[in-house]
């Protein structure tokens, strides 16, 4: 049985993933601040709507899917007075523990629920329908969001409202930290005098095995820093960590030190890969550079 669902955001992550709920025989309405987005999806078999409070009218479950915690809170507030009582919103926008818990207050003090629920698998996982979605949120609400979520990927509750924003942050923290380190294990190859693919092909199967090393340590060797995950896009999660930690009262001092480099590497390319993390060693490494294939940077 089909459920209603309205899908707001349709940008790099947005489209593919709301393909997978089409393809899973899903009525989706979709909604984007740029309506030509949104029509993209029609011939796919979604509805797409230019007006948001038409886009979430009557649907069962809600999905948002945008830039940073403030747009999921200025689009929830002007959706909010169309949305049916009981509608289950789904944020799997990447924002703050504490602006997960405030949509959650919100919503449910107006007699609706919410869940969050952010990603990771970068838009090859969003295509493939096969993300990691760290949920937050009452057993309840997750039981009815978990057949229209496997369509996406495989979800797992991890605790209340805003725990599933803590879970992407761990592994945004890990993900930062890894590239970081996959570059200097690169340059330093390269450097001493080690050819970097053959490091990196001899070290695979062991204890440094990693995604990170599959993926961007290919990346970096191919020196191909088009976005997948955006410079800017990691910074945004690096001060989420660092806001969390606070919140917590713990200190990160690694994680401070990742998000310095990438604080230094947004000034000059927030858009490219944050792979392109090699980039910034190398500036602070002058006449060393993995690899002799031009920058792609999109």
């Amino acid at each position: 049985m089909s459920t209603q669902i309205t899908f707001l955001g349709i940008g790099l992550m947005g489209d593919p993933m709301a393909r997978r709920l089409l393809a899973a025989g899903h009525q989706v309405t979709v909604w984007n601040r740029t309506h030509a987005k949104a029509q993209l999806l029609g011939e796919a078999g979604a509805r797409p709507v230019a007006e948001l409070a038409q886009a979430v009218n009557g649907a069962q479950m809600v999905i948002s899917m945008l830039e940073a915690g403030p747009t999921v809170q200025l689009v929830l507030q002007a959706a909010l007075p169309a949305l049916s009582p009981g509608a289950l919103w789904i944020d799997m926008s990447s924002t703050q523990q504490a602006e997960a818990q405030s949509f959650h207050a919100l919503l449910t003090a107006q007699g609706r629920r919410f869940i969050d629920a952010p990603v990771s698998g970068g838009v090859g996982g969003a295509a493939a329908g096969t993300l990691a979605i760290m949920a937050g949120g009452s057993a309840e609400d997750f039981a009815a969001a978990e057949p229209m979520l496997a369509a996406m990927g495989r979800a797992t509750l991890v605790g209340p409202a805003g725990s599933g924003q803590v879970a992407k942050l761990c592994n945004q923290l890990i993900v930062g930290a890894t590239i970081n380190i996959v570059a200097e294990a690169m340059l330093l190859a390269q450097a001493a005098g080690a050819d970097p693919a053959a490091m990196r092909a001899a070290i695979r199967g062991g204890f440094a095995e990693s995604k990170i090393l599959e993926v961007h340590g290919q990346r970096m060797l191919e020196r191909n820093f088009v976005a997948g995950g955006k410079v800017a896009t990691q910074l945004k999660d690096q001060r989420n960590i660092l806001a969390a930690a606070q919140a917590a009262g713990i200190v990160l001092p690694l994680t401070e030190l990742v998000t310095a480099r990438y604080m230094t590497l947004a000034k000059t390319i927030p858009q490219a890969d944050h792979a392109a993390a090699l980039i910034g060693l190398e500036q602070l490494n002058p006449g060393q550079r993995v690899g002799a294939a031009p920058d792609q940077l999109g």
